[in-house]
C-alpha cells in the first residue's frame, strides 16, 4: 500500500512538473515575423504609390522650367509663383468648365444608357441579346488612331465639330461599351425575386428600374460613373482633334500651351497638374462612399 502511494504520488509531481502544451494559433493568426514582413510590404508599396505624387508636387513649387535637372535647387527657392501664374496668366478656369461639363456630361449620358443597356441584357431575353454584348466589347478593339478619321466625318455632317456635345459623345462611345458590361454583371447578381415583387405592387418594368433595381445597384453605377468621369476627364487624342476654340480646351489640351517646339515651361505644367488633380479626387471622394455599400443590403429581408 504505502509503494503504491508513493510512486502515485511521485507520477503525480512529474506530471505538475511537465511543460504547459504550446497555446495554438487561431485560424488566420500571423506570427510576428509575417505580420512585420506584410506591414513593412504595405509600407513599400504606399510610398511608391505616393512617390510620384509628392515629386509632382515638389517640382511645381521650382521658380525655374529647368528645375527638374537640378532638384536640390528647389530646397532653397520655393514659392507659389508658378500657381499664381496659371490661375492668373492662363486660361487655367476656361479649361475647368470646360472639362467639367464634358466629363459630367459623359458621365450622365454614359451612365444612362450603359445602366439601361446591362439591364435590358441581364432580364430579357430578345433575339441576338448574348451577340448584342459580343458586339459592344469588340468595339473596345479598335486604336483611337483608327477611330479619330470616321468621327470627324460623322461630326462634321452634324455640325457637331468644336461642341460639348460632339465630344461627350465620342466619350460616350468608349465609355458605354465597358460600362454595359460592368453593369450587366452587377444586374446579374440581384435577385430576379425583386423584379417579380415590382410587377406584382403594379409597378411597370422602368418603375422597376428606377425605383427598386437602381437604388441596389448604387455601388456598380459608382464604378461606371467613376470610369467615364476619368474617361472623360484625362483624354487628349478626340479633344485635341474635335475642339478648335482655345476658350473651350480641357485641361489635357490645355497643358499642351506649356510646351512649344523648342522650350518646355515644366514648373508651369507641373503646378497645373496638381490643380487638376483637386477635382477628380473630390469627385472620388464624393463616389467612394458608394463603392462599399452592400449589393442588396436590406432588399431581400422579410
Amino acid at each position: 500500500m504505502s509503494t503504491t502511494t508513493i510512486t502515485t504520488s511521485a507520477a503525480a509531481d512529474q506530471a505538475g512538473q511537465a511543460p504547459a502544451p504550446a497555446k495554438a494559433r487561431g485560424r488566420g493568426g500571423r506570427s510576428l515575423a509575417g505580420t512585420l514582413t506584410s506591414h513593412g510590404l504595405l509600407v513599400l508599396a504606399s510610398l511608391i504609390a505616393l512617390f510620384p505624387i509628392v515629386w509632382l508636387v515638389f517640382l511645381s513649387l521650382g521658380p525655374d522650367k529647368d528645375d527638374y535637372l537640378h532638384p536640390g535647387r528647389i530646397w532653397s527657392t520655393m514659392t507659389l509663383d508658378n500657381y499664381s501664374f496659371v490661375l492668373q496668366q492662363t486660361n487655367f478656369f476656361d479649361w475647368l468648365k470646360s472639362t467639367l461639363i464634358v466629363s459630367l456630361g459623359t458621365t450622365v449620358i454614359g451612365v444612362m444608357i450603359a445602366a439601361t443597356t446591362g439591364y435590358a441584357v441581364s432580364r430579357m431575353r430578345f433575339p441576338g441579346y448574348k451577340k448584342f454584348m459580343w458586339v459592344l466589347l469588340c468595339t473596345q478593339m479598335f486604336p483611337i488612331a483608327v477611330l479619330i478619321v470616321p468621327m470627324y466625318q460623322i461630326l462634321s455632317e452634324l455640325q457637331l465639330i468644336d461642341t460639348y456635345l460632339g465630344l461627350i459623345l465620342v466619350y460616350c462611345s468608349t465609355a458605354v461599351p465597358y460600362c454595359a458590361w460592368l453593369l450587366k454583371g452587377y444586374f446579374d447578381t440581384i435577385p430576379f425575386e425583386i423584379d417579380e415583387a415590382g410587377r406584382v405592387d403594379g409597378l411597370s418594368p422602368f418603375g422597376t428600374f428606377f425605383r427598386l433595381i437602381l437604388p441596389l445597384a448604387r455601388p456598380g453605377l459608382a464604378v461606371a460613373a467613376f470610369y467615364s468621369f476619368i474617361t472623360a476627364f484625362g483624354e487628349v487624342a478626340f479633344a485635341t482633334t474635335f475642339l478648335l476654340d482655345d476658350e473651350k480646351y480641357t485641361f489635357a489640351v490645355g497643358l499642351q500651351s506649356f510646351v512649344s517646339e523648342h522650350d518646355a515651361q515644366r514648373n508651369l505644367m507641373a503646378a497645373t497638374a496638381v490643380l487638376i488633380a483637386i477635382p477628380v479626387s473630390a469627385f472620388f471622394y464624393l463616389v467612394q462612399k458608394n463603392l462599399v455599400t452592400g449589393l442588396t443590403a436590406g432588399g431581400t429581408k422579410g
